[in-house]
């Protein structure tokens, strides 16, 4: 089978791992916890559903043994009396006509009663697996949201992607279908052992001799096929983390060609996920025919024996007699008996498969969150906008220290910038004051109060966070300009465009502020995206206000537009800017001058080019003034870059 172009050796992928392993509680079945955690409040749907299938099962049975019945009662000279089990014999008529109207009377309503059972079972499952289905993927979405930055550093979105989706529908899956195959199962088996046991023993035994070698054969395909569907759901993850970052980053891996190596690597995230799909498949063709052969096994050895009883008296040690209608219902019933077990297979396959789904879901769950509110957090309700750093150090969760004993205080009002070298933790250090990481040591306050201690609702509504790196929703104008302050009236909406500079570009959109911008705002400019975002934060109306390179990557006149914006932006507002263009920033009450996590150097505007060090080279390279540059300082900066590009 040809699978297309995979990439050389050298360059192939290694398996991820799982990221959900380490927190797969091993304690309790996770299907048991689904039924535990979010199943009680629908559990009276899961008992219709489980009565109506039961009911289904029960009647569908009645029509063989009814025939059975007739034919040696009614059919048959010299037969016995026409009986039915748990009925009377008051109730039993005896004219020959009536016992035939009475027998197909009872096929005729428990096929009725089958289609009404049926009905009823199809929707009190269906309700319960998918109000269950509904409960799991937004409690496990509300979960995931709560996760630390760190993980999704960390961590594939496309795993995430894969437990909210393709594992979640696996539950409803199994909670709306196989849960009811698997009752139907035991039912059937349960009520066709007791009527053949009614009707004889002796032959229901020789039908029932392969239950035993069955449930065996079970057992064993459950503890071989388990970890196989574990590394199947991973290998789901891990091919739709491939095709997610290859679908957000087509532009680069056309503007790169780099289709040939996409594509090569897309193959082997596929042929991965083909391997373990094939593992599965395979061993579940050699249990579903093994299982077929043992039930058409049973079912050979009833006829046989049945017929030689039939033809010439009872066999072997078997005594007694054995009727005409007695053994047709044993053959209708043999065969009934035979098609779920032999489909048994299926409902491990399926069970197995939803066992991996929960563990996955419970492990996403179960991922530890080292940030969220303390136990009598603050709830800040006048916010002045006080905020101070105290000897802060910082490390990710890699150990590699990116912050180290950095300081500094800025009033109500002011504005602070951060500069310096690529890597040197100026963006790490704004978001810190969010809580989007806590600090490793030292501390991070708002209005005297440590950021640790502040509920983070209260704490990020007081923040207001402006990325270079702008995203927009698939949306309308309208619906990102209003996230986060969805009671904003329409005045103030446009209001705050207007401040920003976006309200006449909007205006000559095709629908104004009704125009959807496609994915990540696609269909608007870099500027245009920009502006937006700061609108969004005027409406937030934040008492401190984080700048994370707000003018990078425009065009001049695109700058002075959100330069202007800024301005009214930042008017009032304690303001932490973080700019590589230091024009942006010339008028700052303080700039910090971060290299390597430290603070090296700290001042106004003229005293930094008064001071001659980093912030005069960075501002004479930005200048033009490459001439009076240190050539050292700049040989320095250069292998600081290179070093940063290298750790990451």
């Amino acid at each position: 089978m040809n699978f297309g172009r995979v990439q050389p050796k050298e360059h192939r992928l290694e398996p991820e791992s799982n990221p959900f392993d380490d927190y797969r509680d091993t304690d309790r079945d996770p299907l048991v916890r689904i039924f535990d955690d979010y199943g009680r409040p629908d559990l009276h749907w899961f008992g219709v559903g489980l009565l109506a299938s039961l009911l289904s099962r029960l009647v569908s049975l009645v029509p063989p043994l009814v025939l059975g019945i007739a034919i040696d009662s009614v059919f048959t000279p010299g037969g016995p009396a026409y009986s039915l089990p748990l009925v009377p014999a008051s109730w039993v008529p005896s004219a020959t006509t009536d016992l035939v109207v009475l027998s197909a009377g009872l096929v005729l309503a428990a096929f009725a009663l089958g289609v009404v059972f049926s009905w009823v079972q199809g929707v009190g499952l269906s309700l319960f697996s998918n109000r269950v289905q509904h409960a799991v993927r937004t409690d496990t979405y509300a979960l995931m949201q709560r996760l630390d930055m760190a993980f999704f550093d960390d961590k594939q979105t496309g795993q995430v992607m894969s437990v909210l989706n393709n594992d979640v529908r696996n539950l409803r899956t199994f909670l709306d279908n196989t849960l009811s195959g698997a009752i139907q199962l035991v039912v059937t088996v349960v009520g066709i052992a007791g009527i053949l046991f009614y009707l004889n023993w002796q032959l229901a035994l020789v039908t029932l001799v392969a239950v035993p070698l069955l449930t065996v054969f079970t057992l064993r395909f459950m503890t071989t096929i388990r970890p196989l569907y574990r590394a199947l759901r991973s290998s789901v993850g891990a091919l739709n983390t491939r095709l997610e970052n290859n679908l957000s980053g087509i532009e680069v891996i056309k503007t790169s060609n780099t289709e040939t190596y996409e594509e090569a690597r897309v193959t082997e995230a596929s042929r991965d996920y083909y391997d373990r799909t094939w593992a599965v498949v395979k061993l579940e063709y050699l249990y579903q025919p093994s299982m077929e052969l043992l039930a058409g096994v049973a079912f050979a050895a009833t006829f046989v024996i049945g017929g030689l009883w039939l033809v010439s008296g009872p066999p072997l040690f078997f005594t007694g007699e054995l009727y005409v209608g007695e053994f047709v219902t044993f053959l209708f019933m043999t065969q009934r008996f035979i098609d779920p077990l032999a489909g048994a297979g299926r409902i491990v396959n399926a069970y197995e498969n939803a066992r991996a789904s929960g563990e996955r879901i419970f492990g996403l769950s179960a991922l530890p969150v080292t940030v969220a509110d303390a136990e009598d957090a603050v709830v800040l309700d006048d916010v002045r906008g006080t905020v101070e750093y105290d000897s802060v150090d910082f490390s990710y969760a890699n150990g590699v220290p990116v912050l180290h004993d950095v300081s500094f205080a800025v009033e109500p009002g002011q504005t602070v910038a951060l500069v310096g070298p690529t890597g040197a933790g100026k963006s790490t250090a704004a978001k810190l004051l969010l809580r989007l990481y806590d600090v490793s040591d030292g501390s991070v306050t708002l209005d005297g109060v440590d950021v640790r201690h502040l509920a983070l609702d209260s704490l990020r509504s007081a923040v207001g966070y402006v990325s270079q790196d702008v995203y927009l929703f698939d949306g309308t104008v309208r619906e990102n300009l209003v996230y986060g302050a969805f009671d904003a009236t329409e005045a103030e909406m446009v209001a705050a465009a207007e401040a920003a500079e976006a309200h006449e570009f909007v205006e000559n959109l095709p629908d104004g502020y009704d125009t959807r911008i496609g994915e990540r705002g696609v269909k608007l400019s870099g500027g245009q995206r920009q502006r937006i975002s700061l609108a969004r934060a005027m409406l937030q109306d934040p008492a401190v206000l984080v700048l994370d390179e707000a003018t990078s990557a425009v065009d001049t006149e695109t700058e002075l537009y959100i330069q202007r914006a800024l301005a009214r932006l930042t008017e009032g507002r304690t303001t932490v800017v973080i700019a590589h263009r230091l024009s942006t920033v010339r008028h700052a009450d303080q700039i910090l001058v971060l290299d390597g996590g430290r603070v090296v150097e700290r001042g106004t505007h003229d005293e930094l080019l008064a001071l001659d060090g980093l912030y005069a080279t960075l501002w004479n390279v930005q200048a033009g003034a490459l001439d009076e540059a240190d050539a050292d300082i700049l040989d320095a900066l250069e292998a600081r870059d290179r070093d940063a590009l290298k750790t990451g």
